[in-house]
């Protein structure tokens, strides 16, 4: 809330539009609420907010979403849409207001999401990660090592993805950005718990025979 409320105050001295892009916004865990940025005192005055439904209604590869915020902004975007396409097909935006008017899909999907960030995050900090539980999104970011004990090195986390997804067959991003990480997903296909556990089991089995140097 804090930082939002900055954020409206630095658009008013500079008198620039803030574009909060908000897709994952609906998705956390631990007790830890969802915050629209618009909710802020002052926020309607100077921005707008994307969400998509994609991220939090499953429906990715549907391409629908909304734009909500400051009137003359919305209207903007609607006149260069007009100009643009013609507007998704009429089946995907009835599919997508009727799970707009059911919330407890989002909030059952960020159950999912967390029971498996929660089994994700003890298997990599068994094998020698150092990985946290984030507070929302379906991603997971854990540096990378250097290498294997007494085995090849990893240069970046480029190298290490491409180790896992050669050598493991586990799919992960490489992030060099800011230091060498890869990224994890918790968005993989399982039938239920159950399944669920599987296959975060078989991450376990791929990775178990390695020993890390951190």
């Amino acid at each position: 809330m804090e930082f939002f409320e900055e954020v409206v105050a630095w658009a008013r001295k500079y008198r620039v539009v803030v574009v909060h892009d908000a897709p994952y916004a609906a998705l956390t865990y631990d007790g830890l609420k969802p915050l629209s940025f618009l909710s802020v005192p002052g926020a309607m005055d100077v921005g707008v907010e994307l969400h998509s439904l994609s991220k939090s209604y499953n429906m990715t590869g549907w391409r629908i979403g909304f734009i909500a915020g400051n009137p003359l902004v919305v209207k903007a975007f609607g006149d260069v849409k007009d100009n643009n396409d013609s507007g998704q097909f009429i089946a995907i935006q009835k599919a997508a207001a009727w799970g707009l008017d059911h919330p407890e899909i989002t909030e059952k999907i960020a159950e999912k999401y967390s029971r498996r960030h929660d089994m994700l995050v003890s298997v990599l900090n068994e094998i020698g990660f150092k990985a946290e539980k984030p507070k929302g999104s379906f991603f997971l970011y854990v540096e990378a090592p250097k290498g294997i004990k007494g085995g090849r090195r990893f240069e970046s986390g480029e190298d290490f993805s491409q180790y896992l997804i050669r050598e493991k067959l586990i799919s992960t991003v490489p992030w060099d950005d800011a230091g060498h990480f890869v990224r994890f997903s918790v968005t993989f296909l399982a039938d239920g718990e159950d399944d669920e556990k599987r296959v975060i089991a078989e991450i376990r089995r791929r990775l178990s025979d390695l020993e890390f140097d951190f």
